[in-house]
């Protein structure tokens, strides 16, 4: 699951409780590390945790003495798990240098309530945050779920402008931006977090091989969507932890039923895998005859049957040069789905599915992590 499936159960729980609680925010890493800037931490004052900031190095130590460094306020705090560094119990880690965000509900409250807007919607989110000087932990969001006030001095130079400026920026190019900024005569550091769009998985087919793939989908905590034609498959009590689960009136997807693909983003994966060449080609034909295809489009089984499916779906469609829009939409699709890892079981081939999707949507080299020279990307400081 990612952080904010975690955090945000707990979360709500301690808001009903009116119970105050720190959160924890990687906002900057020196060398090697687990997790990147953004990565989450909430501690309840009973010990209880949600999320991580390393890959279980740092957690204990930082819930121990959060409570008292945040007693006057947030505070960014270091964190060695260098072997030799000598500061902190840890034994061996990744060892690098780890800079965390440590805050209490005063400030946490509106970040907590914007994410969790944001991952709802499954739309991206910028946070521009103050991380030094006496306005830290100050911050501004920008965001499709975000209802920001513009006034007359809006162009001016004041602290929340350029915060402002800076999340629209970091929103604007869809990527984070850690930068220094001079902000009423001093320079203060202003990182932005940009945040994704949740991700979204349709997984078109409900027989058990659609099981091991949305198993694993929601263990990285992408939405994910069950659709089939055979309402006897397509269940709840088949795939409890779907966000849906659609069953079609007959095997076909007529246009009245096809609405629901209005809910789909550009930013989601498909892959069909209902094994039945009706099915498959009607979906595709919904998904052509709209003019969208999302950021995965993958079909399971040989190309040779897609490029049939394919053919299918353009006499649906009732197109000329059907030949041609063949190859057309086999530029935009993962046909057949899935990366070469030897899969051969249902939950192997599930494996190399979501890999491949993940590559896809983050623009991995899906090379093995030791041909690759930088491991975690670098911030934009510009």
């Amino acid at each position: 699951m990612t952080d904010l499936e975690n955090i945000l159960p707990l979360w709500r729980s301690l808001e009903s409780a009116g119970s105050d609680y720190v959160l924890a925010t990687v906002v900057d890493v020196d060398g090697p590390s687990y997790r990147k800037p953004g990565a989450r931490m909430l501690i309840a004052p009973d010990g209880r945790r949600a999320g991580t900031v390393s890959g279980g190095c740092l957690e204990a130590e930082v819930a121990k003495r959060a409570w008292w460094l945040t007693d006057s306020g947030p505070v960014v705090q270091r964190y060695s798990t260098a072997e030799d560094d000598g500061e902190m119990p840890y034994g061996s880690g990744c060892g690098g240098v780890v800079y965390v965000l440590l805050e209490r509900r005063v400030t946490a409250t509106p970040l907590l309530t914007a994410l969790e807007a944001a991952f709802h919607a499954r739309v991206p989110l910028a946070i521009a945050t103050v991380l030094d000087g006496a306005g830290i932990a100050d911050r501004v969001f920008a965001g499709p779920t975000v209802q920001r006030s513009h006034n007359a001095q809006s162009n001016a130079e004041t602290r929340q402008a350029r915060l402002g400026n800076l999340a629209a920026l970091a929103l604007d190019r869809m990527q984070s931006i850690d930068q220094r900024v001079a902000i009423d005569g001093s320079e203060t550091r202003i990182w932005v977090d940009y945040r994704a769009a949740r991700p979204g998985l349709w997984i078109f087919g409900a027989g058990d091989d659609a099981k091991p793939l949305l198993r694993l989908a929601r263990q990285l905590g992408w939405f994910a969507v069950v659709a089939d034609g055979r309402s006897h498959l397509a269940t709840r009590e088949r795939f409890p932890s779907a966000g849906k689960v659609l069953a079609f009136s007959n095997s076909t997807l007529p246009e009245s039923e096809s609405s629901f693909l209005a809910e789909m983003k550009t930013t989601d994966a498909a892959v069909l895998l209902t094994h039945s060449f009706e099915q498959d080609s009607c979906i595709l034909a919904a998904l052509f005859a709209s003019n969208f295809v999302p950021a995965y489009l993958g079909v399971l089984g040989p190309q040779r049957r897609t490029r049939e499916v394919l053919a299918e779906s353009a006499r649906l469609l009732g197109l000329s040069n059907p030949a041609e829009r063949v190859e057309q939409w086999l530029t935009q699709m993962h046909a057949p789905t899935g990366l070469d890892l030897g899969a051969e079981t249902p939950a192997s081939i599930a494996l190399s599915i979501v890999a491949e999707i993940q590559q896809t949507l983050n623009n991995g080299s899906a090379l093995p992590l030791r041909q690759v020279r930088a491991v975690h990307p670098v911030m934009s400081r510009s």
